[in-house]
């Protein structure tokens, strides 16, 4: 079996910024000049410092002229400050929600295109918690939190700097206090935060998952009394997450540390800073610079501290993002990019850009296993001609859907190929593809809205004069007038409102406006009454005479109107015969 990307619960966490650098760089202008006006803001409230020194030392020395300057350039600075709070604001936002929306459009774009078997592998909570929630998340960072992080970073390292020009000495005593002792509060937080808001988002993600399997096995929860037995595995679940996010809070509570460290440090400032003063080794404007200084300069630390917590969760999110996007996104790209290239290269590379309409289907030797030990299929060689009719049967397990999802490109084999018109499937353009093998599983899926909207649910969005043609085309048109409101019908949530076999029917029409090449149905007849299927075994004797069909069924009438059927026991190809070959299982 190939190796199938797995995501970690715990996403790596290391080097993330460098790793989203790709995704920040078409936005680099934007935040460039975002991070400018914010520096722009910090430098001004800095400079409130100075200019309250300037005003003491003017009041010391009776000197008016200079005591109005800096009282007017005081007024200036904090006009200043809000015009640059407030730009710098908006346009930190502005630039951060275009990352978070590339990041989202991106993650949607990377799911929609992601091999099914990655999907398959993974719980549908925890990709959805992925790619919503945790986008969810950091655009929340970035309107209620970015910008005061980079404000209060920046204004801690320019206080910092300012205070030295004023006093090394002063700024050392007070770096010697406060430095060491935040340094151990901030390393005793950063100890367990990974794996606190790791373990947090990862825990929220099972209960995502479990409370949306929930919904979706609600009917057979409810018919075998397993609703009890799935509760206690959600209370289990959910209690765990109550635990995880209380331990994520309490390791953010170890920050708050640093107001105690702020408190002694301002203690012991005074205390040297009057001493100085007495002694005749500093002026007094410099203690009041460090005063009014200091506190912007706790300020700063007490903000960031209260950040921390807040941008670890981003930072978790981010890395969890970046992981799913990491998992579905390198394979493709290159296949992709192989794909358009050989599709350029014309009759050089024999790849996907001559491919026809039309063509025949063959696998050779395929292999396919969904775990190490054991095989789904084992050396499949089947060959479908354009226009053929084929039926393909076998009991339950012996691997008919697992081929039917193989020749749709749906799956790629471990070993062997599947061509069609004599390209390798993996190197067709996945919207290639689709135009031209498509499959109508055994469970069609359907979204809200009309029938006529689950129709035009395919590539070039038909309208309704070919709907009506295509349902007229297929022996239809009765059938739809039949329905309440015809194709203006409402489906419901999931298709609830129609029949199984009402929802096959739709499947299979919405599979012909597409216009495959190959059209691939999966126990299309399965679960539904013998009426529907005889309408649906009626459509498909009207499809047109080039479209290759590949019919996977155990209704005999079914496979009855197929001229070749093929066997398939344990993986394996098994025989080929008549309609009238055995066709029990």
């Amino acid at each position: 079996m190939a190796e199938q990307p797995l995501l970690n619960d715990e996403a790596d966490e290391r080097a993330v910024l460098r790793r989203a650098a790709p995704y920040l760089r078409p936005h680099r202008g934007r935040m460039a000049g975002a991070l400018a006006v914010g520096l722009a803001d910090s430098a001004a409230l800095v400079a409130v410092a100075p200019l309250v020194g300037l005003a003491v030392g003017a009041v010391r020395d009776g000197d008016r002229g200079g005591l109005g300057l800096a009282v007017g350039l005081l007024a200036a600075l904090g006009a200043a400050q809000l015009v640059f709070a407030r730009a710098g604001e908006l346009m930190l936002i502005r630039a951060g929600e275009e990352v978070v929306r590339g990041l989202r459009e991106r993650a949607v774009e990377h799911l929609a295109t992601a091999p099914l078997r990655f999907l398959e592998t993974h719980r549908s909570g925890e990709l959805l918690r992925r790619a919503t929630g945790e986008v969810a998340d950091l655009a929340a960072f970035v309107r209620l939190h970015l910008r005061n992080l980079v404000a209060s970073t920046a204004t801690l390292l320019f206080t910092l700097v300012v205070l030295g020009w004023y006093s090394w000495l002063l700024l050392l005593v007070q770096l010697v206090v406060f430095v060491p002792l935040t340094l151990l509060v901030t390393r005793w937080f950063r100890r367990d935060a990974p794996s606190a808001f790791g373990g947090k988002a990862q825990a929220e993600a099972a209960v995502a998952a479990t409370f949306s399997e929930t919904l979706t096995a609600r009917e057979a929860l409810q018919t075998s009394r397993g609703l009890t037995g799935w509760t206690r595995r959600f209370d289990r679940e959910n209690t765990h997450a109550v635990r995880t996010a209380a331990r994520a809070l309490r390791v953010e509570n170890r920050i708050d540390l640093v107001s105690l460290v702020e408190g002694l440090a301002l203690v012991v400032l005074l205390v040297v800073g009057g001493w100085l003063v007495t002694e005749g080794r500093l002026p007094l404007a410099t203690v009041v610079v460090f005063v009014v200084a200091s506190r912007t300069l706790f300020d700063s630390f007490t903000d960031l501290s209260q950040l921390v917590g807040e941008a670890q969760t981003a930072r978790t999110g981010l890395a969890r993002l970046l992981d799913l996007l990491a998992a579905t996104a390198p394979e493709q790209a290159v296949e992709k990019t192989g794909a358009e290239s050989a599709g350029e290269t014309g009759a050089e590379s024999g790849g996907a850009g001559r491919l026809p309409l039309r063509g025949d289907l063959r696998c050779e030797a395929v292999e396919f296993g969904y775990r190490a030990e054991g095989s789904a299929l084992s050396a499949v060689t089947l060959d479908f001609p354009a226009g053929s009719r084929t039926g393909v049967v076998g009991e339950t397990g012996s691997g008919k859907t697992t081929l039917s999802k193989v020749l749709c490109g749906l799956y790629r084999p471990d070993g062997g190929t599947v061509r069609f018109a004599g390209t390798d499937l993996r190197e067709i353009p996945e919207e290639e593809l689709r135009r031209r093998v498509v499959l109508v599983p055994q469970e069609v899926r359907m979204v809200s809205g009309t029938v006529a909207d689950n129709l035009a649910l395919v590539q070039g969005a038909p309208d309704r004069e070919r709907i009506e043609r295509t349902v007229g085309q297929l022996g239809l048109r009765e059938w739809i007038a039949d329905l309440p409101a015809g194709l203006d019908t409402e489906v419901g949530r999931h298709g609830g409102r129609l029949s199984a076999g009402e929802r096959q029917i739709l499947g299979v029409v919405r599979a012909v406006l597409a216009d495959p090449a190959v059209l691939v149905l999966d126990e299309a007849t399965a679960d539904i009454d013998p009426v529907t299927a005889g309408r649906l075994e009626h459509a498909l004797d009207e499809l047109r005479a080039d479209c290759t069909l590949v019919v996977i069924a155990h209704r005999p009438a079914t496979i009855a109107r197929l001229p070749r059927v093929v066997r398939l026991d344990g993986g394996r190809l098994v025989g080929a015969g008549t309609p009238g070959a055995d066709v029990r299982g």
